[in-house]
């Protein structure tokens, strides 16, 4: 239930991605590397192939702008995945309910991997 896991003042917000990663429920939500929040549940919507994050605002930061990005993002090279958000400069903010529209998903180390060596390979083949 999403309104037990949001703080007294705080607030819930909603956001999708192509791509999660390993994001997990209670991983942490940051603006600047500080903690405003907290993943409170991921689904997934098979109507649009989306992941859908939930996540709970902490009741002291209510000056989130309404057109602020939010990525999956790493702590250092393996490290937890989190959702981190850059805020826009729009002076209406985000409150209980909305949804934030700019995304940027996970990137998947396995993916980089293979099209660096695809790109490599295809590198050596015009020699």
């Amino acid at each position: 239930n999403l309104s037990t896991a949001v703080q007294k003042g705080g607030y819930a917000v909603t956001a999708r991605f192509e791509n999660i990663g390993g994001l997990k429920v209670r991983s942490p939500v940051k603006m600047s590397g500080v903690p405003v929040g907290r993943v409170v549940s991921i689904g997934f919507d098979d109507k649009i192939y989306e992941a859908v994050v939930e996540m709970a605002i902490e009741p002291q930061f209510t000056r989130i702008p309404t057109d602020t990005t939010a990525s999956v993002l790493t702590s250092g090279l393996l490290g937890e995945q989190y959702v981190g958000l850059d805020p826009g400069a729009e002076e209406k903010f985000l409150k209980n309910g909305d949804a934030i529209t700019i995304t940027q998903s996970s990137l998947i180390l396995e993916k980089l991997i293979g099209q660096i060596l695809y790109s490599k390979a295809a590198g050596e083949g015009n020699k």
